[in-house]
């Protein structure tokens, strides 16, 4: 099975383009409703959450107060800290066992949406990465629209991620999110033909036999290793990227 990341940043439009995947009947492992899912009442991340950061925390019915614990954080890097230490090892756990599930059902395609995928490093465990990328200033304009808020307060949480452009480079592909939502489908489609292509006939095979599955698989994370390292010397010694340049055999489990 093909594994594919799906990332971008906030107002990029990546939740449009994971529907439009989805539309392709394509499976979605979403990281953000597994978020929201391991935090339940009674889920082990929900009892150490208020634990640490206690029962003000919580709404009435003794669900997390999303909101009020996102303020807490917001400016106190320690805290931040602690929540995602006990957060993002729940939710790769929750997106690993998904993974699976949709192995086991014999999926040839799988894609997990993670709007962190650059910066906790999942990047290196899929075959692909696609990037939703749109300039900083749409990025801006629809933050405003959409959250009713100040250029100031926007600009502040788009400080707060990494750069959509800074995304680029671990790119397999960039969906240009500037246009339309037919321009925005059109790429979808061109991109869904390339995975299908990229995962071949051999995903049967792998599946079938998991020993050489799991020898490709760990093939991918080596090839995306040495493909990131080169990349990062040629731009510390100015060169330009070589794009064509292709180390990234699929994962397939």
């Amino acid at each position: 099975m093909l594994v594919v990341g799906l990332t971008g940043g906030i107002a990029s439009g990546k939740s449009t383009v994971s529907s439009l995947f989805g539309a392709h009947h394509i499976p979605i492992v979403d990281a953000d409703i597994l978020a929201r899912k391991v935090v339940e009442p009674g889920k082990p991340a929900y009892s150490k959450i208020v634990s640490y950061f206690g029962r003000e925390v919580l709404l009435p019915n003794g669900n997390i107060d999303r909101p009020k614990l996102g303020s807490i954080i917001f400016n106190d890097d320690a805290k931040r800290k602690k929540l995602n230490s006990i957060v993002h090892p729940a939710v790769r756990k929750a997106m690993a066992w998904e993974v699976l599930k949709f192995w086991i059902r014999g999926e040839k395609i799988c894609i997990v949406d993670v709007p962190l995928l650059i910066e906790a490093g999942l990047w290196q465990y899929v075959g692909r990465v696609i990037v939703v990328y749109c300039s900083r200033e749409l990025q801006l304009q629809r933050l405003m629209k959409r959250d009713s808020s100040n250029r100031e307060a926007a600009l502040s949480r788009l400080n707060s991620q990494l750069a959509l452009s800074s995304k680029l480079e671990y790119a397999d592909h960039v969906i240009d999110n500037s246009g339309s939502l037919q321009d925005l489908e059109s790429q979808v489609i061109g991109i869904v033909k390339r995975l299908e292509k990229d995962a071949s006939w051999t995903w049967r095979l792998n599946w079938l036999l998991p020993p050489l599955g799991l020898v490709s698989g760990l093939l991918c994370l080596a090839g995306r290793i040495i493909r990131r390292k080169y990349k990062r010397n040629r731009r510390r010694r100015g060169e330009p990227p070589v794009d064509s340049i292709d180390l990234k055999p699929n994962i397939r489990l």
